[in-house]
């Protein structure tokens, strides 16, 4: 059997170790036009990926001063591409000049950026970007999970995620994603902050009755819909009404704000850490419908949402449809008269309010980031002990030429031999053949030979997973089924051929260092 090369792995004891660390990127870009909201969202799921043990780094071409200082208060790498801007052409996206560039140039320079490793699950969230980009980063990542939620685009991606709701939400991306592209749809897989699902379990119902109102229109805010809501409450002249206004730290009219709350008698908070707070205090939230709908929604706040932006318009229409939120899908036209009375008509909706603070908690539970880290730290290759019905495609397999030539015995293999070598293996209490497959698909071998407390192992991936990226997984992950198999095993110990330059290439990139002939890894302790 092909023997790719040797790994060494000491162990102290038998128990199950956890696997290699995932190594996953996203690309995600943060500015006064794009706004914050999908930067925000990508941090809180590189958070609980980093809680998890993966490394992770984000790759941006445009940021604010303080998403870099988030990232850095947080302990994610940052790269910072460097794309000359220039002119973009004609382009199917509608979103196209948020780039500001070409999608082949920010590829290139986004893989100059992630060219040290092959990672595990590159993430791009970012509407100027689709199939072209992603099929150009192939090379890069093993798996790549888009985020989405205006369907506007093809993609070339492994996962898709739209926590949007939609009452069409199954039909959006038909013919739109590949054949067996895993839909994560819907705000079950909300990528909320841990804080609003632990406050979720302290939050009381509404009672319909608004004494306390909280106003949140993003993180940037450019067309300063919070001015606009502050002037309407102020035309209704509630009695005894609490108003907590939140806005980032680079709102552009910022100073205004801050003087019109103190004015006013109202609170301003700027670039809060205490939203979940807030919320749980708050009556009624009226904000944009973007990612803190998910947020109110999560601990019951009754919201009157406004459609701020062309890409809200259809989510907002669908929530109000579906009696989640009041609010208007259209608001770019709102004049300020209209804006008033819908204020008006939240602020005593009373038994309404009651009703969408119960539906919204319903529609979002808070557990969707923890749904989408189950997924992209799910193992790549699952393992099934080997049975003689598989010999006939075991033979086509170790006899095809590109696996022949890394072996040590290049020569054509009989397939009565080799029939005969599957029944004294499978036979042999000593050596564990293995199937590694991917989403039910055989997809590599892997054979352990017990030497005492030394297992030599030798594996190889199908001629259809060739030269695709994948021996570093099969490896670590080989590996790790070993850890958790029970045997009294202390080290893996693999030999290569000294001119297999691909496999001694994959061994390094998964972290094995060179010992003569021998390449070695350290376990790491629990």
């Amino acid at each position: 059997m092909h023997c790719p090369q040797n790994l060494c792995v000491e162990s102290d004891d038998r128990k199950a170790r956890p696997m290699k660390a995932r190594h996953i990127a996203f690309r995600v870009d943060a500015s006064i036009p794009i706004g914050t909201g999908h930067f925000m969202r990508c941090l809180t799921l590189a958070d609980a990926l980093r809680v998890q043990g993966a490394e992770v780094r984000f790759v941006c071409l445009h940021t604010l001063p303080y998403v870099q200082e988030l990232l850095a208060r947080r302990g994610h790498a940052l790269v910072m591409l460097d794309c000359l801007p220039g002119d973009l052409g004609p382009s199917p996206l509608a979103h196209a000049h948020w780039l500001g560039t070409s999608q082949t140039e920010d590829a290139q320079a986004t893989r100059n950026a992630l060219s040290d490793r092959v990672w595990d699950w590159l993430v791009v969230d970012h509407y100027a970007l689709d199939r072209l980009w992603e099929s150009a980063m192939r090379q890069t990542a093993v798996k790549i999970l888009a985020i989405d939620d205006i369907a506007d685009r093809l993609h070339d991606c492994d996962a898709l995620l739209d926590q949007n709701f939609y009452l069409d939400a199954a039909m959006r991306y038909a013919g739109k994603v590949p054949d067996g592209c895993q839909l994560m749809l819907g705000p079950r897989h909300a990528l909320l902050r841990d804080e609003f699902r632990s406050m979720r379990t302290r939050v009381e119902a509404r009672s319909g009755l608004v004494r306390r109102v909280l106003l949140f229109f993003g993180g940037v805010d450019a067309a300063n819909w919070t001015g606009r809501a502050m002037d309407a409450l102020r035309a209704v002249e509630p009695k005894d009404l609490q108003v907590d206004v939140v806005i980032g730290r680079d709102h552009p009219c910022r100073s205004w704000i801050e003087s019109e709350c103190t004015r006013r008698g109202f609170v301003c908070h700027v670039q809060t850490d205490t939203m979940a707070q807030l919320m749980a205090d708050a009556d009624l939230a009226i904000g944009a419908g973007g990612s803190a709908t998910w947020e109110r929604c999560c601990l019951g706040l009754p919201s009157l949402v406004l459609g701020v932006a062309e890409n809200q318009s259809r989510m907002v229409e669908d929530l109000v449809q579906a009696g989640y939120v009041l609010g208007i899908a259209s608001a770019m036209e709102l004049v300020q008269e209209d804006l008033v009375a819908l204020v008006r008509c939240a602020l005593l909706g009373g038994p309404a309010l009651r009703g969408l603070s119960a539906r919204g908690s319903e529609l979002v539970d808070g557990a969707g980031v923890s749904r989408v880290v189950r997924h992209l730290l799910a193992p790549l290759f699952e393992f099934r002990a080997a049975t003689l019905d598989d010999t006939p495609w075991l033979y086509s397999w170790r006899n095809h030429p590109a696996i022949r030539a890394t072996a040590h015995d290049t020569a054509p293999m009989d397939p009565v031999a080799h029939a005969a070598w599957v029944g004294r293996t499978l036979r042999d209490p000593h050596r564990r053949l293995l199937i590694a497959q991917v989403d039910s698909v055989p997809a590599g071998v892997v054979r352990f030979d017990l030497r005492g407390s030394d297992a030599l192992i030798s594996v190889y991936l199908s001629p259809a997973r060739l030269h695709k990226g994948l021996g570093i997984f099969l490896l670590r992950e080989a590996a790790n089924w070993l850890r958790g198999a029970g045997l009294p095993v202390g080290r893996i110990v693999a030999e290569v051929r000294a001119l297999n330059m691909a496999s001694l290439q994959s061994f390094r990139r998964a972290g094995y260092v060179d010992q003569t002939h021998i390449l070695s890894l350290e376990l790491e302790q629990p």
